[in-house]
């Protein structure tokens, strides 16, 4: 069944949204749920996102038309396109490319099922290599003066038949070049937050880098070495008060290839302080290629 909390959109399959018609759910999220649809001008499947304006308010109404508006102006191999923004009585939508494969996330669980011990982490080079792919959508994305402020495994998706990695869902992005109300909120998910993202304040490109940072980190070690937390403001205000004892281990001692020097290179990237780490995801990707280098 199609659900947002309690409002069913089962009613919405068959229907014509835009140059598409909605076959079947894909995923949902909080406020928005995804389709597949058939696009009849060219004859292709593709994905359409829709925010039920029963469900609307003026700030999530803002966050999803900031998405398509986002994400629609750039065109990079390694960031979802999005075709069409629309809307009709009942709904806010836009179309994007259909992405047949899997977050991220799950093959981090997925690696961590394993029953083969030393297979339970992402192999060094497989990790450097999604993460440097990752890198230059983003440093691009910041070019175009835009923080996507939600980098996460749910956020890339792994194509099944190439394996590359596709960055998704701008909900959250901010056009830098603008400022308002969006600047001072709290947005972004608990565990990848930079540090400048719970004080609220002014977020630059480093904010994605600390966030991709953590996502590196659970890659190679199958869970994020937090201290143990109750809720999530619990976990905020841990990462405030312990800065960079934020995270307990590091994956030299826990993946069976990682070094120190990889310790390193990540957790400049993972400095509480912004102005220590990286000044760009491009420093950070250059880093990553010279270890994989040597």
């Amino acid at each position: 069944m199609s659900t947002i909390g309690n409002l069913k959109l089962d009613h919405l399959v068959g229907r014509q949204v835009g140059t598409a018609v909605l076959l079947k759910k894909l995923g949902n999220g909080a406020m928005s749920v995804v389709f597949v649809a058939y696009q009849k001008t060219l004859k292709r499947q593709i994905a359409v996102k829709i925010l039920p304006k029963a469900l609307l308010t003026e700030q999530f109404a803002a966050f999803f038309q900031q998405e398509a508006e986002s994400a629609a102006i750039l065109s990079h191999p390694h960031i979802i396109p999005v075709y069409e923004v629309g809307e009709t009585e009942e709904i806010l939508f836009f179309t994007m490319q259909l992405v047949k494969g899997h977050e991220l996330s799950h093959y981090i669980r997925q690696a961590r099922k394993n029953i083969v011990p030393s297979k339970r982490f992402m192999p060094i080079k497989t990790v450097v290599s999604l993460m440097l792919k990752v890198l230059d959508a983003l440093a691009y994305a910041h070019d175009n003066d835009i923080v996507h402020r939600d980098i996460k495994p749910d956020n890339i998706m792994i194509e099944d038949h190439s394996k590359r990695p596709l960055i998704t869902d701008f909900g959250v992005a901010r056009v830098s070049r603008t400022t308002g109300k969006s600047d001072r909120m709290l947005l972004g998910t608990p565990m990848y937050m930079a540090p400048e993202q719970i004080l609220s304040g002014s977020v630059d490109g480093r904010a994605d880098m600390y966030s991709a940072g953590v996502m590196m980190l659970e890659m190679l070690m199958g869970v994020l070495p937090y201290p143990p937390y109750r809720t999530a403001m619990d976990l905020l205000k841990r990462k405030l008060s312990l800065k960079d004892r934020i995270f307990q281990q590091r994956p030299s001692q826990v993946h069976p290839v990682a070094d120190r020097a990889l310790d390193e290179i990540l957790f400049k990237a993972l400095a509480f302080d912004r102005d220590r780490r990286y000044a760009s995801c491009r420093e950070f990707a250059l880093a990553l290629e010279h270890y994989l280098s040597n």
